[in-house]
């Protein structure tokens, strides 16, 4: 897919599915998405963002609206996971923007989550902010591969349609 051919339409399409993927993929994962090593699937989809750059601002709302829909532990939580996100979705922008190894979005999709969300819901959950940035990291680290591996399908199946 030619991102040079998508028009605004294309793009807010997109857009929209790519959000409403996020959403259910949370919903339908929430039940291991919130234990002591975190797995939350969805994160992976941050990943897209390194073939669609556009995908930052609707993948960071992604995060927010699925932590206000599923319960999020206040404003803080909500407000928190929509700016990881989008700071999680513009540093996989970027890894392409710099033509760097796309094995490389593993690192904001693991880091900026499990180090970004310890440092506010340390507060919130009372727990030390290690303990938990370390439990975060592990789950995320998952996601992190899983987006990778989703990445490298989704231009394989464009590539060969080309």
């Amino acid at each position: 897919m030619d991102m040079k051919k998508m028009n605004r339409t294309h793009k807010l399409a997109l857009s929209g599915m790519v959000m409403a993927v996020y959403i259910v993929v949370m919903y339908l994962t929430q039940s291991f998405a919130f234990l002591q090593y975190q797995v939350r699937i969805a994160t992976a989809i941050y990943a897209l963002a390194y073939l669609f750059p556009f995908l930052v601002l609707p993948l960071g709302v992604s995060n927010l609206l699925s932590n206000l829909l599923m319960g999020g532990l206040g404003v803080l939580d909500i407000v928190g996971g929509g700016v990881v996100g989008i700071l999680t979705a513009l540093c996989c922008a970027l890894i392409r923007r710099f033509k760097l190894n796309e094995w490389l979005l593993v690192l904001p999709v693991t880091m900026i989550p499990a180090f970004g969300v310890s440092a506010y819901l340390s507060s919130l959950l009372n727990l030390p902010y290690w303990a938990l940035a370390s439990s975060l990291l592990v789950g995320q680290f998952i996601s992190g591969v899983v987006g990778v591996l989703l990445v490298k399908a989704l231009k394989r199946a464009f590539l060969r349609e080309n």
